[in-house]
């Protein structure tokens, strides 16, 4: 650390001028991953916005493989291709899929969606009205509907 701190600092113990001297911009890209690593996917975007090392390290697979959850292969399968049926010619990237699974995807004849939150990467679930009692033909959902509600006015 001794000799780092001498690059950093001149031999009289100010900051060294010049050449030498040592800015953020500096920083290799594996060190800023780790960083990014550590933070949300609206701070990796804002902090992308800093310098190319974060910019850089900011499209790395592994940053946004690391925020998607473990089934997302499971759930770009409900994604539609978003290209009129044109084939991708490259294959999308973690931080394109994360991108894509963060807006709404709908299913289930348009009742349904979900799609990820965009701070922690949970999935979250939107069932239409119409969704819950279509396939509720047996009355079931009605009937823990009325048994909690007795419980909670009870």
């Amino acid at each position: 650390m001794g000799a780092w701190v001498s690059v950093l600092l001149g031999m009289d113990g100010a900051a060294a001028a010049g050449p030498a001297a040592v800015g953020l911009g500096d920083l290799p890209e594996l060190c800023a991953a780790q960083v990014l690593l550590r933070l949300d996917p609206p701070e990796i975007c804002r902090l992308a916005q800093v310098n190319h090392a974060f910019r850089g390290a900011a499209g790395a697979d592994f940053v946004w493989e690391a925020k998607l959850p473990e089934n997302y292969n499971y759930l770009m399968e409900f994604v539609g291709s978003g290209d009129e049926g044109k084939r991708r010619r490259r294959r999308a990237g973690k931080k394109e899929i994360y991108a894509r699974l963060a807006r709404p995807v709908p299913f289930g004849d348009g009742k349904k969606e979900f799609w990820l939150d965009k701070n922690k990467g949970m999935i979250c679930m939107a069932l239409s009205s119409k969704a819950l009692f279509s396939e509720n033909k047996d009355g079931l959902l009605a009937l823990i509907a009325m048994e909690w509600a007795e419980d909670i006015y009870s």
